[in-house]
């Protein structure tokens, strides 16, 4: 059973840091490419960084460059998001994402999502 649970989350005064962590199960951990998405309310899902599988690439959006390191454990089959410099914009539910492409089928897997919140 594929699971991915995400922990790590809370509340921060601005200017603050967390470590988000989502451990996963069930699936080939480090053939999957990994993401940390993020939900705030009344708007859309973004992509905040991700991981590529098998590589040392990481990409970000242009809102957390600099603050924000995605990495990956593949020994722990766990993902993590340093999270420094934490403003109130960055409010959000964070979602971990596990996803790989092949020929037969995609894969798509998405854990349940660790509040943060940014505020004095």
């Amino acid at each position: 059973q594929v699971q991915l649970v995400e922990s790590g989350g809370g509340l921060v005064q601005p200017g603050g840091s967390l470590r988000l962590s989502c451990a996963t199960s069930g699936f080939s951990f480090s053939r999957y490419d990994m993401s940390w998405y993020r939900q705030a309310p009344g708007k859309e899902r973004e992509l905040v960084a991700a991981s590529a599988a098998f590589s040392s690439n990481s990409n970000y959006a242009d809102s957390v460059k600099g603050r924000f390191t995605i990495s990956r454990d593949n020994a722990k089959n766990t993902l993590y998001l340093q999270m420094n410099s934490l403003q109130p914009e960055d409010t959000a539910v964070y979602y971990c994402n596990a996803r790989r492409t092949t020929r037969e089928r995609n894969y798509d897997y998405w854990g349940q999502g660790t509040q943060v919140t940014v505020s004095s």
